[in-house]
């Protein structure tokens, strides 16, 4: 709290309207943590008063009361202990997502575009607002990549879990002849940066191309000649961005989220750098997947990472991801 109040009586820091409304949004998460504080203790107090009335006297509906309340309490209070736990420097950022289908054509495209779906769902259902910078549909179906912005106070504490490679077994909808097929579909989470982290950049390591913006639909992108990729030399990062309509905007865009691929990278050589010096052997690659979602034979869910799993396939499908995602959290401890 007092490194927010410092940042606020910064010279012109009010001038900038991003880093003004950055800041609004953490005072208020702030308050509302705060807030449920006050009234997870206050839930507590009501609990243990009615534990002892029901100790003078019994009361079968007031004793299921007692219990579905406790229940609904437990979850509050696991998911106020989450909200605590990200504190790591960028937890509280927007988060920066992608996905990149892997071999399979049409079948890893349309995994790739469920995947979309699943995220956008678990997003609007956190009150995060998502934004589309790039989309590439799928030559018959699906997306061929897609990145998005999802604004909201610890957007990337949240997503960072879903980094990784996901694995799709069903029988596939575009096999006429009823084959069971495996797809899969890399996810990518950077938290979003502005001015808040030094990376140097050299003007002449950059490619930089324009061409014209095509959106799904029509609807989320515009259609005019101002898209933007840009192509980092030295290391062969790609980004590109086109949901603006000034060329200018998306290459400012661009430019951040090159920041948050190239700060993920070293944080990434540093992480392997690590490992190597532990002993520990780290597998790369598709081989390597964080979680498998399994149609058919059988419906279920697992994360691989923390053995979390679920049969409630459709539920996951349609953005029910927090025990997932609070699973690979607690397992960071």
């Amino acid at each position: 709290m007092a490194e927010l109040e410092e940042r606020m009586l910064e010279p012109d820091f009010w001038d900038d309207q991003q880093s003004a409304q950055a800041v609004i949004n953490e005072s208020n998460a702030l308050k509302e943590l705060v807030n449920e504080y006050k009234d997870l203790v206050e839930t507590q107090e009501n609990l243990e008063m009615t534990h002892e009335l029901l100790k003078e006297e019994s009361d079968a509906d007031l004793q299921e009361e007692l219990s579905n309340e406790t229940k609904e309490f437990i979850k509050r209070l696991e998911n106020y202990e989450l909200q605590l736990l990200l504190s790591e420097p960028h937890d509280k950022n927007n988060a920066i997502l992608e996905l990149h289908p892997g071999a399979g054509g049409t079948e890893s495209q349309d995994w790739a575009s469920l995947l979309l779906r699943m995220y956008t769902r678990w997003a609007e259902k956190r009150g995060f607002k998502v934004e589309t910078l790039d989309y590439l549909p799928g030559d018959e179906a699906g997306v061929k990549s897609v990145t998005l912005l999802i604004k909201g106070h610890n957007a990337y504490g949240y997503l960072k879990a879903e980094k990784g490679v996901h694995r799709l077994v069903r029988i596939s909808p575009f096999d006429s002849s009823g084959r069971r097929h495996t797809s899969f579909v890399s996810c990518e989470v950077m938290p979003e940066f502005n001015d808040e982290i030094e990376i140097e950049i050299r003007t002449e390591d950059l490619k930089v191309d324009t061409y014209r913006a095509s959106g799904a639909g029509g609807q989320h992108i515009n259609t005019t000649d101002s898209a933007v990729r840009i192509t980092h030399i030295p290391t062969g990062v790609v980004v590109t961005c086109q949901t603006e309509r000034s060329q200018i905007k998306n290459r400012d865009r661009a430019m951040n989220m090159l920041k948050a691929k190239l700060y993920q990278r070293k944080l990434e050589e540093q992480e392997a750098e690590l490992a190597e010096i532990r002993g520990e052997q780290k597998e790369i690659g598709w081989g390597s997947q964080i979680r498998s979602y399994v149609f058919h034979p059988y419906s279920m869910v697992k994360d691989h990472r923390t053995s979390e799993e679920t049969g409630n396939i459709q539920a996951v499908m349609d953005g029910d991801l927090d025990a997932f995602i609070n699973a690979y959290l607690r397992s960071r401890l």
